[in-house]
């Protein structure tokens, strides 16, 4: 049997945008470039800087769906950011307006994996307990998580990249750290491809 070609639509922040990356790769390019796929794989990024979970909750669903593919194999990346913490969303908000989004897409037959909020940004202390609510709603459905918080919070080579840069955006070696991350945290076992 012929495989469909796969079609991943990123949403989320800056961070799928890959502000602060003079490369312009961002975590999206590096992932993409280091994924080897028998078929052709599209990657979407539709990134909003400093995009809540409350405003992604509202603009995801159209977007995404004017760039599926009645033939393709379809797929759903949300990148997480920080900026419900610049809002004053609480966790519980923040909780919900993910599960809305997870379920629709579930609904629509999208297979999704989440990429949680790095460390990082002038709301630091509240970062890893979003993180972790994020985490509570993707186990629920059994959708995987990538834990960027925990890894990356103590990590002298993420913090000095945030340092040299704006302290809320990784420059190279910060995206390359995230996508080091996605790629050894359940990407190519979500794609269906080998891992080894």
């Amino acid at each position: 049997m012929e495989q469909r070609a796969v079609r991943v639509c990123v949403i989320g922040d800056e961070l799928v945008a890959g502000v602060g990356d003079p490369r312009g790769l961002g975590w999206v390019g590096r992932v993409a470039a280091r994924t080897p796929t028998p078929t052709p794989l599209t990657v979407l990024p539709l990134a909003v800087p400093g995009e809540t979970t409350a405003e992604l909750s509202q603009r995801w669903d159209l977007e995404v769906s004017r760039r599926t593919h009645p033939e393709a194999d379809n797929r759903l990346v949300i990148g997480l950011g920080r900026a419900d913490l610049d809002a004053g969303i609480s966790p519980a908000r923040s909780r919900l307006n993910l599960a809305n989004v997870l379920d629709i897409a579930q609904r629509r037959g999208l297979e999704v994996f989440v990429v949680g909020p790095p460390p990082g940004g002038p709301h630091a202390d509240g970062v890893g307990e979003l993180s972790a609510a994020f985490a509570d709603v993707t186990t629920r459905r059994a959708i995987p998580y990538v834990e960027t918080f925990a890894p990356l919070v103590g990590h002298e080579q993420w913090a000095a990249d945030l340092a040299a840069g704006d302290g809320s955006h990784p420059g190279q070696a910060g995206y390359g750290l995230l996508a080091w991350l996605v790629l050894h945290t359940g990407w190519h076992h979500w794609l269906g491809l080998p891992t080894d």
